[in-house]
């Protein structure tokens, strides 16, 4: 045992990089799990007052953008910053972005976004390329994909519990405290990562350009700045080819960007040439995946919301409320009102909120709770629209709810408990020879992924027509099923991008598996902008269902090949 490994065999400095990515996705899910009802929520009730085809277009962009910065993160680290200030760096811009995200005001909102989207560029595909750093050893070589494993239970064990944070924040101070917690948890997992540098320092090294390479300036100047020409091309484009300005303007810009790493590819050779070639394949089939998998912050967020029965059985809803984590929605004379006369009174009880003086601290506070008193008579009679009216409270009376923010924590609930498991699956197989190759991996992810879509469109027929609430254990086997695919997948290609990529492009190749994510993440939000004008939401599960089966099916077919590059490069 060396001073950098641990009794386990795993290297020390694996816990300093799972504390550290664990308090930043504690920061950047808190956010995510709750943007789309910030954007959503009436900007007297504290939130934005977008209407929903503005959220899903801002949601979208702003996943795509968060995952294409990667790719100029990692190009800088490879050659200028190194890994270690990349991390730091990427870290502290993050944070900024959560507390400027605090500020209600909409400059703010989206300087922050700003921030989070360029800070996570700097961040993700270097901590990512220093876990498989410290297995590149051949001692180590054999551990990587387990390595990999447990790097992203950490992921999930920030991501489960920021949700109850949030639910706490945004229900008992409003939504800036939410903000200002994921920022305190980024702050939080710079802080360990300084404190465990003396573990990472070995692997963090700055590969020195070689032969044809092209210089750092020249990519930047060959990909950054025809990405923002492509991408203005793309908004000024009369109409909207793909859905939105902001759609066509993404799409467009991410194509110099790609034609970088074709280019990458063609002026390679040999090994090295089909290398590239096999991660390029990787990268475009697990586009789908990503396409579907981050509908959780929108089209299965708004399902959470509208079509989930929340509530808390009495002997939960008696220990939440007493910690204030319970959302409540009453039962009156104004939410009991019909359709014309509840709007009439809204807009009245508005009115007189609008018209209300803020000049003192009392007054501000007066007027801050009348409208909250609307934005509750609001909520209460949305939940109230789908419900049966057998269980409906009397008047007066009210019913606890789980908060939507913590289905987020469904996922990572799952992540943690299967992630064991599956690496005891892995490591049964191992021993006996049978352990599939991380490309079969991925394809099996892919197919599992597709299966979870099956199990929505179940959900769908338990609502008779979106006229009842579908029980929540629904949301719960989907997100468990497509948890089992995540786990076959996500941490999988991270694991293939540090097992193919040439060792003097690792971080630049990162950065282009998360440029993949980023386009499907993109697509997520385009996806999920179909939510609303799908009026047989089934067909929009069976859509899904479609194109993951497309993708899985394509990666198998290309598997032989795969599996020989693997063997090439003497990786498995």
């Amino acid at each position: 045992m060396t001073d950098t490994s641990t009794q386990k065999g795993h290297p020390k400095g694996l816990w300093y990089l799972f504390g550290t990515e664990m308090w930043e996705r504690f920061g950047y899910y808190l956010m995510l799990g709750i943007f789309a009802l910030y954007m959503l929520d009436g900007w007297d009730n504290g939130g934005m007052g977008f209407d929903a085809a503005k959220k899903s277009d801002i949601y979208g962009t702003y996943l795509g953008l968060v995952y294409l910065t990667p790719f100029i993160g990692g190009l800088l680290a490879d050659r200028v910053l190194g890994y270690r200030r990349s991390i730091i760096l990427g870290g502290l811009m993050m944070a900024s972005g959560y507390f400027l995200l605090s500020v209600h005001d909409i400059t703010s909102f989206f300087i922050g976004l700003f921030f989070i989207i360029l800070g996570n560029g700097f961040f993700k595909p270097n901590i990512s390329t220093l876990v498989g750093n410290l297995y590149s050893g051949e001692d180590m070589k054999h551990k990587k994909d387990s390595g990999y494993n447990i790097f992203y239970m950490g992921i999930n064990i920030g991501a489960f519990i920021c949700n109850f944070v949030a639910a706490y924040m945004r229900i008992n101070y409003g939504w800036s405290y939410a903000f200002i917690a994921a920022g305190v948890g980024m702050l939080i997992g710079v802080v360990i990562f300084l404190m465990g540098t003396k573990h990472i320092k070995h692997v963090d090294i700055i590969k020195p350009l070689q032969q044809g390479d092209m210089p750092t300036a020249k990519i930047l100047g060959s990909t950054i700045l025809p990405m923002f020409i492509f991408g203005i091309l793309g908004y000024m484009i009369p109409g909207n080819i793909l859905g939105t300005d902001t759609n066509d303007a993404f799409i467009f810009g991410c194509v110099p960007v790609i034609a970088f790493f074709i280019y990458l590819w063609f002026k390679s050779s040999g090994l090295e040439k089909r290398s590239i070639a096999a991660l390029l394949a990787v990268f475009s089939c697990v586009i789908l995946f990503f396409a579907i998998f981050h509908q959780n912050g929108d089209a299965l967020t708004v399902w959470a919301e509208d079509y989930t029965n929340r509530e808390m059985p009495e002997s939960v809803a008696s220990v939440a409320s007493k910690v204030d984590m319970a959302q409540t929605v009453e039962n009156n004379d104004i939410v009991a009102l019909d359709d014309a006369a509840f709007t009439s009174k809204i807009e009245e009880l508005r009115a007189q909120a609008n018209a209300m003086p803020e000049t003192t601290k009392e007054e501000i506070n007066a007027k801050k709770a009348a409208a909250g008193q609307i934005a509750q008579y609001e909520a209460s009679r949305k939940y109230f629209s789908n419900k049966s009216p057998e269980n409906i409270p009397a008047k007066g009376q009210n019913l606890k709810l789980y908060s939507t923010e913590l289905y987020q924590s469904i996922n990572p609930f799952w992540v943690i408990l299967l992630t064991p498991v599956l690496v005891g699956v892995w490591g049964f197989l191992r021993k006996r020879g049978k352990e599939p190759s991380t490309p079969t991996k991925i394809a099996l992810g892919l197919l599992i992924t597709a299966l979870s879509a099956l199990v929505m469109v179940g959900a769908v027929y338990a609502t008779n027509d979106l006229t009842m609430k579908a029980s929540s254990w629904w949301l719960i086997a989907s997100y468990g099923v497509i948890t089992l695919g995540e786990l076959c997948l996500s941490p999988m290609g991270l694991s293939l991008v540090s097992k193919l990529s040439p060792p003097r492009i690792t971080a630049l190749m990162m950065g282009g598996f998360f440029l993949a994510i980023s386009v499907g993440n993109k697509l997520a939000g385009m996806l999920s902008s179909l939510w609303e004008t799908m009026e047989e939401k089934e067909n929009f599960f069976f859509l899904n269902f479609g194109l993951v089966l497309g993708a899985a099916l394509l990666l198998f077919l290309m598997l032989k090949w795969l599996n020989r590059v693997m063997k090439e490069n003497n990786v498995y």
